[in-house]
């Protein structure tokens, strides 16, 4: 599913338009990024968390080479799907 079938989704289900649809989805995505950006997790009951987590610096290898390089600590995002959203694949 692409952003855009998504966006037509909510507004046929929610009954509004495509351009008020557009603005939710990008007002969820921007305080969901902007919460990780400080740190923070956010938690949707039944869909899943998101949070941030923090990778150390480790020695990785270039594989044209074989070449020993280092790779920088970094963080990156973790969702965790909640029991509702498991049970729908099931």
């Amino acid at each position: 599913m692409t952003k855009a079938d998504l966006i037509s989704r909510m507004a046929d289900e929610a009954g509004i338009t495509k351009a008020a649809a557009e603005k939710a989805l990008n007002s969820f995505v921007d305080a969901v990024a902007d919460s990780l950006a400080k740190g923070d997790k956010v938690t949707l009951v039944g869909f899943g968390t998101f949070s941030v987590a923090e990778r150390a610096e480790r020695e990785g290898r270039n594989p044209r080479t074989g070449e020993s390089i280092k790779i920088l600590a970094s963080k990156t995002i973790k969702f965790k799907a909640g029991s509702k959203l498991k049970e729908r694949l099931q």
